[in-house]
């Protein structure tokens, strides 16, 4: 049986959802069955694409063990350098293995894999992993896109698009190892259990731009993009919001925490 194209498996989804205008808080919320590739909920606008901040570290972790560059989840260790970005805190600075980088969203060992990797290399990787825009360009005029492409920057992603990786990966259907695949997923961590499914998934947050290249604090976006298993059935979702105002816990971690309180409403609405 030969698989589906990542192309292939993008449509399906596409296919299956219509557009939605998007929510003041929660742009969109989508729920799909990854083997089917059938959209089972998606309220607001799913198909817009925005940066997709730290969920680029599943991808990015794929590309990073298909390329070599990371050998497991202790491998390799790499030491904090002053100079690089560390508001992240105590976490980020000192010695940071592949696990703690997506634990605590380490923003300069993405920039050590990505400035190994170079853009053009990494904008085919994720033309084929069919992980949104695939433009690594950065900021016009600023030649920064190893630094920053993916934090409100030139890569961009849907939520439809998200679930549309989430589903290929966990179901090995990628264009790269399945040793890449495993690895990657290895390093997803999980949320808690709620209605009897366990989720996984990654947290994303960044700010918008304005023209004066400040960035608007009130209008931060958060991602909560991963999938969900029970008694042996999985699903993938994402879920993305924008704020309205300014607040003290990131837009990533709240995205993921409404996600997981409202994950019994959701399931029982898709009689699940």
């Amino acid at each position: 049986m030969v698989l589906p194209k990542l192309t292939t498996v993008v449509a399906a989804l596409i296919l299956a959802v219509g557009a939605g205008p998007a929510l003041a808080r929660d742009i969109c919320t989508l729920v799909a069955d990854p083997v089917s590739r059938t959209v089972l909920l998606a309220d607001g606008d799913c198909e817009s694409r925005v940066t997709p901040a730290s969920t680029f570290k599943i991808p990015l972790a794929v590309i990073g063990f298909d390329a070599g560059l990371l050998l497991s989840r202790s491998e390799p260790v790499m030491t904090f350098k002053p100079g690089e970005p560390d508001w992240g805190g105590a976490p980020w600075k000192g010695d940071v293995d592949p696990a703690g980088w997506m634990r605590h969203s380490v923003v300069w060992y993405s920039q050590r894999l990505t400035r190994q990797l170079g853009a053009e290399r990494l904008s085919d990787y994720l033309s084929k992993l069919g992980f949104g825009n695939a433009d690594f360009s950065g900021d016009p005029g600023f030649d920064n896109g190893l630094e920053r492409a993916w934090i409100s920057s030139s890569l961009k992603i849907s939520p439809l698009e998200q679930a549309g990786f989430t589903a290929a990966l966990i179901e090995g259907q990628l264009p790269v190892s399945a040793a890449a695949m495993s690895g990657a997923i290895s390093l997803v961590e999980s949320a808690g259990t709620e209605a009897d499914w366990t989720l996984w998934g990654k947290t994303g947050s960044a700010y918008p731009r304005r023209a004066d290249r400040s960035f608007d604090y009130a209008k931060g976006w958060g991602w909560y993009v991963g999938w969900a298993e029970k008694d042996g059935k999985r699903l993938v979702f994402a879920r993305l919001a924008q704020d309205e105002a300014r607040h003290e816990k990131s837009g990533g971690l709240r995205a993921r925490d409404a996600l997981l309180a409202q994950w019994p409403a959701l399931v029982a609405r898709l009689g699940l």
